[in-house]
């Protein structure tokens, strides 16, 4: 499946397939070198520098193009698998899906959503997939927004030497996502402010629709695309608060009845719209060029 995927399809935010390796038993796969690693290296190794709000945000905007091209394919295809080790990052920390091997053909056609086993990795697959097996492109959008609050808090998805409710990303977090007198508990307190309140709460907003048990109230990759690029500029101004002062008057996205200006902003469609030989995909393939091996 990976083979058959990214053989074919090329984008800045997919990781680029440079060939793959046969020889009895064993099996090669040949990746362009990923200076950086994994975004959950990044987020959750203890000795590592936390990431800025900055970088956090262009990872994001990137994973979330990666996704929004895979969906707008000629035959889209749904990922199925997002998560924090299968976001690599470069030199410049430009994010890159890797990992396609439980990606699927998306619906076509009169086609719904697309029946299959239950696979991924737990904490991050949608609800109704985990419950149904049905699985369309908004099953992504759920991933999404659990890779999301983790970029925003800090914390993994789940993680069991938590007190039981707060083990739960989402279980912990989603219910504070709209409650502005609560954003103090879900920032990741390593960032020390140096975020844009405004920033803070349209991102929290976005997971929190992302987020929605119901799979049609999620947004599609390409708004939320649109909705992280104003964001990657997002930086404490003369004119923003620190998230203890008194910001209150505006309510912002938090308050259910001000988030309508996401709504208007966005419209949610029901449409999920030495002896091996190496045998590359693309003709120009660097044989000695440097890359990571995974034996899968």
């Amino acid at each position: 499946a990976e083979v058959n995927f990214l053989g074919q399809l090329r984008h800045p935010n997919l990781v680029k397939l440079i060939g793959y390796c046969c020889e009895d038993d064993h099996r090669l796969l040949v990746y362009e070198f990923m200076f950086r690693g994994s975004l959950e290296n990044h987020l959750f190794r203890k000795a590592t520098v936390p990431l800025s709000w900055g970088t956090r945000m262009m990872i994001a905007l990137g994973a979330a193009k990666g996704l929004a091209f895979l969906h707008n394919a000629e035959r889209p295809v749904i990922y199925r698998d997002f998560k924090t080790s299968n976001i690599l990052l470069d030199s410049d920390y430009t994010a890159k899906l890797s990992d396609f091997g439980l990606a699927k053909a998306g619906p076509q056609g009169d086609e719904t959503h697309v029946s299959t086993r239950v696979m991924g990795t737990y904490g991050y697959a949608a609800p109704e997939y985990v419950m149904t097996g049905h699985l369309t492109a908004r099953s992504d959008v759920y991933s999404f927004g659990v890779v999301l609050l983790e970029l925003l808090t800090g914390r993994k998805s789940v993680d069991k030497t938590r007190p039981g409710k707060e083990q739960s990303l989402v279980d912990w977090a989603r219910p504070k996502l709209n409650d502005k007198r609560k954003l103090l508990q879900i920032i990741d307190p390593r960032l020390e402010n140096q975020y844009s309140v405004r920033a803070a709460q349209k991102a929290c907003s976005l997971a929190y629709y992302c987020l929605s048990q119901n799979p049609k109230a999620r947004p599609l990759m390409s708004d939320v695309v649109e909705t992280l690029e104003p964001l990657q500029s997002s930086s404490v101004g003369a004119d923003e608060v620190s998230l203890s002062g008194s910001n209150s008057g505006s309510g912002g996205p938090f308050a259910m009845n001000k988030i309508s200006d996401y709504r208007m902003r966005h419209k949610f469609s029901n449409n999920v719209g030495p002896g091996a030989t190496c045998r590359s995909p693309n003709p120009n393939c660097p044989r000695g060029a440097p890359a990571a091996l995974r034996v899968r």
